[in-house]
């Protein structure tokens, strides 16, 4: 099996029992095992408009699922949860993000991993840091750089 981490947020409609759903919808998926889950934080929205703040957390899963197949799986998660992809980075009622699967670089036309953007994203990085803390990224980067180099956004531990 091949542990990967995943993003999930949610600004919209109840996101903390969004996230909770979602979990629960993880477990669910195919040949993959939901392992743990981090704490739910508070962070500022990164996006268009006025948002309102989003709940996110990361979670740890174990699965025999190719990377583009678990990507379908997480999708259609959202989609149950009402995710609607008119706005890029606007609100939303779900998010799942494949942050890192395994020790792979990935980059296809749908999937890039490591995600591109996790270095630049607390809300991303501290709940990672809560179920991996001496995890080593794909480049040799230990998490713990990227966590001392990561901008200041607003981020409560719910």
């Amino acid at each position: 099996m091949t542990r990967c981490y995943i993003g999930l947020g949610s600004n919209l409609a109840n996101p903390a029992g969004q996230l909770r759903r979602a979990l629960d919808a993880i477990t669910l998926i195919p040949e993959t095992r939901l392992m743990a889950c981090s704490p739910f934080y508070s962070s500022a929205p990164v996006g268009p408009g006025e948002q309102p703040d989003y709940v996110n957390a990361v979670a740890a899963l174990d699965t025999d699922l190719p990377a583009e197949s678990l990507l379908d799986a997480l999708q259609a998660v959202e989609n149950r949860h009402g995710r609607e992809r008119s706005v890029r980075w606007g609100a939303r009622t779900l998010d799942l993000d494949i942050l890192l699967f395994g020790n792979i670089t990935l980059s296809t036309e749908r999937l890039a991993v490591p995600h591109p953007r996790i270095p630049e994203r607390n809300f991303v990085l501290v709940p990672l840091a809560d179920l991996a803390p001496d995890l080593i990224m794909p480049d040799g980067t230990p998490l713990q750089t990227l966590l001392q180099q990561c901008p200041e956004n607003r981020l409560q531990r719910l």
